[in-house]
């Protein structure tokens, strides 16, 4: 899908091209959405430069993402999607800035590429250029990863209070503990991706600044100052829920330990306790035709007796040493 945006009414309106329209003149962002061949060509006759491929966006190396081409500037960088599911992801998406004009490339629809496309629609506050096109659409992309990792913080912190403050006052079961860990994981994923995302995100910033240089747009330079405090920030703090989250799990670990150390605590009481008992069983069950305890009246009883308190005498020796 191409869907190009221009200046009308003191926004940006944004209007789906059809395949057999041209791309007008006086558009100032270009938004490329899983494109066709078509489509991508397009935008390569009207900019004069070629836009990057999927396998190019691919690209490990931080040149093949970031880098200056025939007066146009390439950025790519992992930007999270689904962050809202148990399912987040994360994955490419290229910004080509041209002097007049922002192209993006995806193959993903996340929610701030939404949120600014509708902020663009209605609002009145973003500068009709290209530059700053770009850096507000990277602001929104910041602003949604900060309430990314504070939802995220929020939903860590309860987790933590299931683990040491069970809401019942009750020690956890084993699928209590399941439950636990499952979400340990999901949360663990979600900040590895935004830690990815927000480094590509960093790097990103990293390079327009000396590449806008040389530029006489002061305001942008200071934009990417203020947003690369944020990324900063942001990083740190998904570093400190990373570090929380590796605390948790070896929280849980621990007390699953603990859990299954005493269960095999009580087995091996248990089988201390009925050692004597059957030890005795053993003896006074054998086969032996000269055997006086068989001849005396009260030996079934004595016998009885005896097999109780031997397997008292244990148990009483175990509870006074506060094992059980």
């Amino acid at each position: 899908m191409l869907k190009i945006y221009q200046q009308q009414n003191g926004g940006l309106k944004g209007v789906v091209l059809p395949d057999a329209e041209p791309i007008a003149t006086n558009a100032i962002w270009i938004d490329l959405f899983n494109p066709t061949n078509d489509e991508r060509l397009k935008v390569n006759a009207l900019l004069g430069v070629e836009m990057p491929t999927r396998a190019d966006m691919e690209e490990i190396e931080v040149s093949s993402r970031l880098y200056q081409e025939g007066g146009a500037i390439f950025l790519t960088a992992m930007i999270l999607s689904n962050a809202d599911s148990d399912a987040p992801t994360a994955d490419v998406v290229s910004f080509v800035l041209t002097q007049e004009r922002l192209v993006t490339v995806r193959y993903i629809d996340p929610q701030p590429f939404k949120t600014f496309a509708a902020r663009c629609e209605r609002s009145s506050s973003i500068v009709p250029r290209a530059d700053m096109v770009l850096m507000s659409l990277l602001d929104v992309i910041v602003d949604r990863m900060a309430d990314v990792l504070e939802r995220a913080g929020a939903e860590i912190e309860a987790i933590s209070k299931d683990i040491f403050q069970p809401p019942d006052g009750t020690s956890m079961q084993s699928k209590d503990f399941q439950n636990v860990l499952r979400r340990l994981g999901r949360k663990h994923d979600l900040t590895g991706k935004m830690r990815e995302s927000l480094l590509s995100v960093s790097r990103v910033l990293s390079f327009l600044t000396p590449a806008m240089d040389g530029k006489p747009n002061k305001d942008v330079r200071t934009h990417i100052k203020t947003l690369t405090r944020d990324v900063q920030s942001l990083q740190d703090h998904t570093s400190f829920l990373g570090s929380k989250l590796n605390y948790l799990l070896d929280a849980t670990l621990g007390l699953i330990n603990i859990d299954q150390n005493n269960i095999i605590k009580i087995m091996s009481v248990a089988s201390i306790v009925f050692l004597p008992p059957t030890l005795f069983a053993s003896i006074w069950g054998m086969n032996f035709h000269f055997m006086p305890e068989l001849a005396a009246e009260i030996g079934y009883p004595v016998a009885l007796l005896v097999i109780v308190i031997s397997g008292i005498l244990p148990y009483a020796w175990f509870k006074r040493r506060g094992w059980l």
